[in-house]
């Protein structure tokens, strides 16, 4: 499984809005220049954490972003499925059935590990918050 820049970054991002959970909304250029994103790029990755409802913005001169639940609360699960959907390190041992089944999804050898890879990376996922991820950092 590779992770695409984008999930990278959403997942740095939403770690620089944990840092400063509690202190009100942080301005998208000032993480972009925390974590070295491109400020359209941070921007065009915060629209679908907006919609899944991990992040809230706040309009005006003191706006920005912040986190929709406290750090502890969000895992990097949820970051990456907000952003790219299920987590599938093949499409037949997706999370989530999308589309027609494997035509050999019964006789193939190779499924069982893939499925426990998936199993894997999924329990680590979910199981490392932000607030985690500060944590390992100080």
């Amino acid at each position: 499984m590779k992770l695409s820049s984008r999930e990278q970054y959403g997942v740095r991002a939403m770690v620089e809005l944990a840092r400063f959970y509690g202190q009100g909304p942080l301005p998208l250029a000032e993480v972009s220049r925390l974590q070295n994103i491109s400020l359209a790029y941070l921007e065009q990755i915060v629209a679908p954490l907006r919609e899944a409802g991990l992040v809230i913005s706040t309009r005006g001169a003191h706006g920005g972003y912040h986190l929709a639940r406290e750090p502890q609360a969000i895992t990097v699960g949820d970051v990456l499925r907000a952003l790219e959907g299920p987590i599938a390190l093949v499409q037949c041992v997706s999370e989530v059935r999308q589309g027609e089944r494997c035509e050999r999804e019964e006789v193939c050898l190779t499924r069982p590990v893939w499925e426990k890879v998936r199993d894997s990376i999924v329990t680590a996922l979910d199981s490392t918050t932000l607030a985690d991820l500060i944590e390992l950092n100080l």
